[in-house]
């Protein structure tokens, strides 16, 4: 069952090309068949139930010889990639005029999709590198997609970065195969639990880490992340911003140090070091950024280092948390692009110097962006709030008094580089020259609002939503 996830978009983008393809009025309809595949993949995964999705058409993932499994930590990861390819699907069509472009984008972002899906859902660490080497690809080729000479260098540095994290964790999963006689998770975790005092292992565990570091855009791994968000265009920031990162970086950093490496602490230190230096050099940099989404950029960095910081606890609380920051970071920074996008296309730029004043013009989008970047900062009773407490509260009972406090040391910061943004870009006079400014076009509005809501909701709703949604990952750890 679980294969499913992927054959249903793969069939997708073969019926895309063989049938779609054919002419102009057909190829419109794509963005309906890619709609309703990521609307599913939503639906799938909030009505879902693991042990029928496990013991279910087990003969198609016994053909594919891949081990697919899934648990409440692969469906949340569903819900972020079915949602937030929806509102990079409906910015695209805000923003790209041109039907060949759209169809274009639509085939890579399905393909995208299919990538992060099956980071979620396998078992063995070469299966693993597989399908985050074809998010990869998908996504180099989407930072490119304009063609412009920002967007290829942007796209360049990511392809440089990402080809050496590709050569540490195959270098990684070389050794651990030598050690282990395979590459599934369990055998893996059995090979380094009897050989952690080996250096060899060591060695190996370091480099697989340092790659997922590339891949989720840590401190001091990040240089490629403000240039590919900020070159690429505006659904692709979408994109890399709300999901992709987080499926090849931060979730699978998740799956492999509570799966592989559980209980030592000397990992776990290295986590709430990076995690740390990354919440506060993501913070710092966004300060001083003139640009709209190079400070989002930046802004990203450092709220993913809050993710790390969390899971680096090692309790069931503070990855809980880590898992929820994962999810609320997913909407709020998904809502804050969006509304990005629709701020560049009306007004023709992302530099805040030459915007102001413009939420008399656009109430939703501004309306909007300030409960996302309240979201962000951690105020009550937003969904961010809560998700930040609990890491909180999760290194004051670890005994991490210091990274607790840094923590909330942090969030101060954000609130600072989050009003100066406000500031510019949505209160005060209106700029001149913006006086015909128009809010954006129905999709993009109703994708804000659906995320503002979800934004509210979750905050409102926390108790329901952890108790339900999120506490039952402690499955991963309690094994």
């Amino acid at each position: 069952m679980p294969s499913l996830m992927i054959l249903i978009p793969l069939f997708g983008v073969i019926i895309l090309n063989l049938v779609f393809a054919v002419n102009s009025r057909m190829k419109k309809a794509a963005f309906w068949l890619a709609l309703a595949i990521f609307s599913l993949q939503v639906v799938v995964a909030v009505f879902h139930h693991p042990a029928l999705w496990n013991d279910s058409l087990g003969r198609i993932d016994s053909f594919l010889n891949v081990s697919f499994f899934v648990d409440h930590l692969s469906f949340i990861m569903f819900i972020c990639i079915g949602m937030v390819s929806i509102a990079s699907l409906f910015v695209a069509r805000y923003g790209m005029k041109d039907e060949d472009d759209i169809f274009k984008f639509i085939n890579l972002l399905i393909m995208a999709s299919i990538g992060m899906s099956g980071i979620v859902m396998v078992k063995d660490i070469f299966s693993l590198y597989v399908f985050m080497e074809i998010t990869a690809v998908s996504s180099f080729l989407l930072i490119a997609f304009p063609r412009s000479l920002e967007s290829l260098e942007g796209s360049f540095k990511y392809l440089i970065l990402s080809s050496i994290a590709t050569v540490l964790m195959l270098t990684s999963i070389g050794i651990l195969f030598l050690a282990a006689g395979g590459t599934d998770f369990d055998a893996i975790a059995a090979a380094i639990g009897a050989s952690y005092e080996n250096a060899l292992v060591l060695a190996a565990i370091g480099l697989f880490i340092c790659g997922l570091f590339i891949k989720g855009g840590l401190v001091p791994f990040h240089g490629w992340l403000p240039d590919a968000y900020t070159a690429a265009p505006a659904p692709v920031s979408v994109l890399l911003a709300g999901v992709v990162t987080k499926s090849a970086g931060i979730y699978t950093m998740i799956r492999i140090t509570t799966s592989l490496l559980p209980h030592y602490q000397s990992v776990n230190n290295i986590l709430m070091l990076v995690g740390t230096i990354s919440i506060f050099a993501g913070a710092l940099a966004a300060i001083g950024q003139d640009n709209f989404k190079r400070m989002l950029a930046y802004s990203s960095i450092s709220q993913m280092g809050y993710i790390i910081l969390g899971l680096g606890t090692g309790t069931i609380l503070g990855i809980a948390g880590a898992v929820f920051h994962l999810l609320n970071h997913s909407i709020f920074k998904s809502l804050l692009f969006v509304n990005s996008a629709a701020v560049e296309k009306e007004i023709g730029t992302s530099d805040m110097n030459r915007m102001g004043g413009i939420s008399q013009k656009m109430p939703v989008t501004g309306t909007t962006s300030v409960i996302a970047f309240l979201s962000t900062c951690g105020i009550p009773p937003l969904s961010g709030f809560w998700s930040k407490v609990i890491i909180v509260i999760a290194l004051w009972q670890a005994g991490q008094y210091a990274y607790a406090s840094l923590a909330i040391i942090a969030s101060i910061i954000t609130l600072a580089y989050f009003l100066s943004m406000q500031r510019r870009v949505f209160f005060g006079k209106l700029r001149a020259g913006l006086e015909n400014l128009k809010d954006a076009e129905g999709g993009v509005l109703t994708v804000s609002v659906v995320l503002a809501a979800l934004t509210i909701g979750i905050g409102i709703f926390f108790p329901f939503v952890f108790n339900t949604l999120i506490l039952p990952v402690k499955e991963i750890l309690v094994r």
